[in-house]
């Protein structure tokens, strides 16, 4: 009797921490339902939504490259949730463009190389924090880290062209940005940098793999034309 109550009792919370997470996630789906409506009538462009995504994190890429090391607790603390805050941008500027009815192709265009730029501002604002505390060496691997971002996503868009579909690889943007508020959050980014660093350069290695291998199954003509595109 003692163990059906405690299977009873044990359902109870369950279903009760469903509920509340579910209630939490509805709460916030209609707050954000709300805003998109309210900017979709502001018929304000989703371009400019995608550009204001850009400028927040420059806003933190400023943050990280004025800490010191007596303020770089907690200016890589406010970096990270102005990041975080960058974030939002990310998940309205599509949520308008369809609300709107404007997607367009340029528009995945703009928001895809944007992206690029808000990425590699975060790293150059660490690159300049590391740079004026003599600290060569995490100048170094961060710049590294900067080109294996960028190499991420150039070798899907790549590999996209000759194959149709690469979405192989685990480190990608969302994740580098997880680690990246991670590691501002709490002040531990040295170790954010070496985890991005050898994801990255696994995820650039796999999808070469994985591109070399489907290519292998095209056509001969089709592989020379598409090799030579670039």
């Amino acid at each position: 009797m003692s163990v059906s109550s405690s299977n009873r009792s044990s359902s109870n919370k369950s279903s009760s921490n469903r509920s509340w997470t579910s209630a939490f996630g509805r709460a916030c789906g209609v707050l954000l339902d709300t805003i998109v409506r309210w900017l979709a009538l502001s018929r304000i462009n989703p371009n400019v939504l995608t550009f204001m995504g850009l400028v927040v994190n420059t806003w933190a890429a400023i943050l990280f490259g004025s800490a010191i090391a007596a303020t770089q607790k907690r200016m890589f603390f406010l970096a990270g949730l102005v990041i975080i805050f960058s974030g939002f941008f990310d998940l309205v500027d599509g949520q308008v463009a369809r609300a709107t009815n404007r997607v367009t192709r340029f528009g995945a265009f703009f928001d895809s190389v944007v992206d690029r730029y808000s990425d590699a501002s975060q790293f150059l604002g660490l690159l300049v924090f590391y740079a004026r505390g003599d600290r060569f060496f995490y100048v170094v691997l961060t710049a590294f880290v900067m080109v294996s971002a960028i190499m991420v996503s150039y070798t899907r868009a790549r590999a996209e062209s000759l194959i149709g579909s690469c979405r192989v690889g685990f480190m990608e943007r969302p994740e580098r940005l997880v680690l990246v508020i991670i590691g501002a959050l709490f002040n531990r980014m040295a170790p954010v940098l070496w985890i991005i660093a050898v994801l990255s350069t696994i995820t650039v290695i796999h999808r070469m793999r994985y591109t070399w291998t489907r290519t292998q199954d095209a056509p001969p003509s089709v592989s020379a034309n598409a090799g030579h595109a670039a």
